[in-house]
């Protein structure tokens, strides 16, 4: 909705202003198709010639982002607290025995089946299956499994943001598409140099048309859109430090709701529940973690 409102400002104040101004759009109406098209075109290509396939279709799905805003709400929280504590809890009372057929196939578990979007989440679901399938082989240690953790997380993290930083790219260059296109318009101008004063002063306008395009474009659209979508991944990025905060608590010794509680701070404030919430709905699970 912010998004919706800020793209309203930038489009109504900023024409709102030129017209008030005394502005005409003449001029910027028969300019704008063949300046857009050469920006426009010129920042695709840049756009295809500078990233593979998967960061293109990444970095082009992810713009709803922009609107929709994180993935993971207050209730998401709730429920990946709500999961790791019933993992623990089975880790502690039956042992990993009990955990391998949820872990080999985490798509058929009824154990995650309780949590529709986190099994649906792909790197979630490997995430956790993943860390959880390396203790049932014996890795033990809190300090290797939480460094192995750390490189998934940053690998996952990196492979984001190369889509952010692929819309950045193109943020950087639409200001000087601009002036490749206002070039263009002023070399035309100057093949018409004998033309009346009334003439130039239109193919010139229309010249800079191109400018304002690549500035307006970079800083009006494209590069706010990218620093949102940073914003939405670093905190998405929150919901998988609760993960591997909770399993790292566990190799350590702690009890479920200690590790959940450990867990708990890394939740983003504005959805984070208190520890009066998280207790009641922890106390509201089956105490047999595999009950139906």
């Amino acid at each position: 909705m912010l998004a919706i409102v800020g793209i309203l400002c930038v489009i109504g104040l900023v024409f709102g202003g030129y017209t008030l101004a005394g502005g005409k759009f003449g001029i910027i109406i028969k300019a704008m198709p063949f300046e857009l098209m050469m920006i426009g075109g010129a920042a695709l290509g840049t756009f295809l010639i500078a990233n593979g396939g998967s960061t293109l279709k990444g970095a082009l799905g992810d713009l709803k982002r922009v609107f929709a805003g994180p993935q993971w709400k207050k209730d998401d929280y709730r429920d990946i607290l709500s999961l790791m504590f019933l993992l623990i809890k089975l880790l502690k009372t039956k042992g990993v025995l009990a955990l391998e057929p949820h872990v080999d196939n985490p798509h058929e578990s009824a154990l995650f089946a309780r949590f529709p979007k986190i099994q649906h989440d792909h790197f979630a679901l490997d995430f956790i299956a993943d860390t959880l399938r390396m203790m049932t082989m014996s890795m033990d240690d809190p300090y290797q499994v939480e460094d192995c953790m750390q490189r998934q997380l940053k690998k996952h993290h990196n492979e984001l943001h190369a889509r952010a930083a692929a819309l950045q790219n193109v943020a950087d260059g639409l200001p000087a598409l601009g002036i490749v296109a206002a070039v263009l318009g002023i070399v035309k101008t100057m093949a018409a140099i004998d033309q009346p004063v009334e003439v130039l002063g239109a193919m010139i306008g229309g010249a800079l048309v191109g400018t304002f395009l690549g500035v307006y474009l970079a800083y009006g659209f494209v590069g706010p859109m990218t620093a949102r979508l940073n914003q939405v991944y670093a905190q998405d990025g929150q919901f998988y430090f609760i993960i591997r905060d909770c399993l790292v608590a566990y190799l350590q010794g702690h009890s479920a709701p200690i590790a959940v509680e450990l867990a708990r701070g890394n939740v983003p404030t504005e959805h984070q529940p208190s520890f009066h919430e998280i207790d009641e709905v922890l106390n509201a699970l089956p105490a047999d973690p595999l009950a139906a």
